[in-house]
């Protein structure tokens, strides 16, 4: 199994350009022969909370057709993330593009204080992917503040724990602190992906990194470039490599 985090740099609304940026990384993940690769929170669009509803997704989305083409085309599960509208009730969420078609939403499950004036949460969309014998669980930014959500994973016999972010430059090292500490109690692999530039009228704090089940840092990117985390699962041992963008 071989994975990959995406750290980049989008900009709020503009759809299509934050697309290109995705298209330029997937395209550099494929050559690495990746299984699967994540992106941020609300990676399409940009974190928004009072745009939400006007730049929000929905099932099936054309704006997402060159995308599922990639993963169609490359064999790669692709996980990016919206503001999602199901049934006239608007979500943060990923959706997880699959090569087949049979693609799959996760809703955020805890949200940070203020966003529940603009966004619904729930537990009901909490897909599990598997590759080869790892099964990956998905979290949203704030899940990872509550520790309920990996020690729901490690409950679901989940093997790997992959949070999309938005954390800002003064938060992330507390984030960081948070994930080596799960993945020590849980003995659970995680892979994280954040942002970098600023979103929000906020700096992004980057540091996208990747930790083993030990709590052991093995690699991570820096605060400022955008670039992507690679790790390779080979019998019991973890591979990683970064690349700049």
């Amino acid at each position: 199994m071989k994975i990959a985090a995406t750290q980049i740099d989008v900009t709020v609304g503009e759809i299509e350009k934050n697309i290109i940026t995705h298209i330029k990384a997937i395209k550099e993940a494929v050559k690495e022969k990746v299984d699967l690769i994540t992106f941020p929170e609300m990676s399409i669009t940009g974190y928004c909370r009072e745009e939400g509803r006007r730049v929000a997704f929905e099932r099936k989305d054309n704006r997402l057709n060159s995308l599922r083409k990639l993963s169609k085309e490359n064999n790669i599960i692709i996980v990016v993330g919206a503001p999602i509208l199901l049934d006239d009730m608007l979500f943060i969420g990923s959706f997880i593009l699959k090569p087949k078609g049979d693609e799959e939403i996760y809703t955020k499950q805890y949200l940070h204080s203020g966003e529940e004036m603009y966004y619904k949460s729930s537990f009901l969309y909490n897909p599990k992917v598997t590759i080869t014998k790892e099964q990956l669980s998905f979290a949203i930014c704030a899940d990872i503040d509550n520790e309920e959500h990996p020690k729901q994973a490690k409950v679901d016999k989940s093997t790997v724990y992959v949070p999309s972010i938005f954390f800002s430059k003064e938060g992330i090292d507390n984030g960081c602190s948070s994930l080596k500490r799960y993945s020590e109690k849980y003995m659970l692999p995680i892979l994280m992906s954040n942002f970098c530039g600023e979103h929000w009228g906020v700096k992004a704090g980057g540091k996208s990194a990747f930790w083993n089940e030990k709590g052991k840092k093995i690699v991570a990117l820096d605060s400022e470039k955008e670039g992507l985390i690679i790790v390779e699962k080979d019998s019991i041992n973890w591979k990683v490599k970064s690349i700049m963008f």
